[in-house]
């Protein structure tokens, strides 16, 4: 799908109306949550996972925290 979208005003802030079939692949509805991630080849829109969400902010504190523990294995 290669649709240009218009970017709209919304309060102070910018938006942008999704179609219904996008909306449809992505599993979401009106007052669901999406996540914006970044991808190497720009942005990517995914339906809200509260979970791995969750999980991989704990991750990330386990990483920071053994660092040098992950580093020696990573040998």
């Amino acid at each position: 799908m290669n649709k240009p979208l218009k970017l709209i005003k919304i309060g102070n802030s910018t938006g942008v109306i999704l179609p219904k079939d996008v909306l449809a692949r992505l599993h979401v509805e009106l007052g669901e949550e999406i996540s914006v991630i970044n991808t190497s080849d720009g942005i990517a829109l995914r339906r809200h996972d509260a979970g791995f969400e969750e999980q991989m902010s704990a991750a990330r504190e386990v990483m920071k925290r053994r660092r040098n523990a992950l580093s020696e294995l990573a040998k």
